[in-house]
């Protein structure tokens, strides 16, 4: 289950593409993906779904996340790769 702020977040996340920063509760960056539409992707690791070991590791650690809209899928592409 998602925490208040984190549901917060994701009621805030934009149909466009991107890439997701998911923070650890110091604000560390813990993982960085890229997605065509946020909304969707960011939305897929907090739902009631059963997921790989590691992804469900993954999630237990999120406490925050911040997202940076591009304009195309490519350019998501070429962000998360920096």
């Amino acid at each position: 289950m998602a925490s208040e702020y984190i549901e917060h977040k994701l009621a805030l996340l934009p149909d466009m593409p991107g890439c997701y920063l998911m923070k650890d509760i110091n604000g560390k960056i813990i993982y960085v993906g890229k997605a065509a539409v946020l909304k969707n992707r960011v939305r897929q690791y907090f739902q009631n779904t059963e997921k790989d070991p590691k992804t469900e590791a993954l999630v237990k650690e999120i406490a925050m996340t911040d997202w940076i809209v591009v304009d195309t899928e490519m350019d998501a592409l070429f962000l998360e790769s920096e």
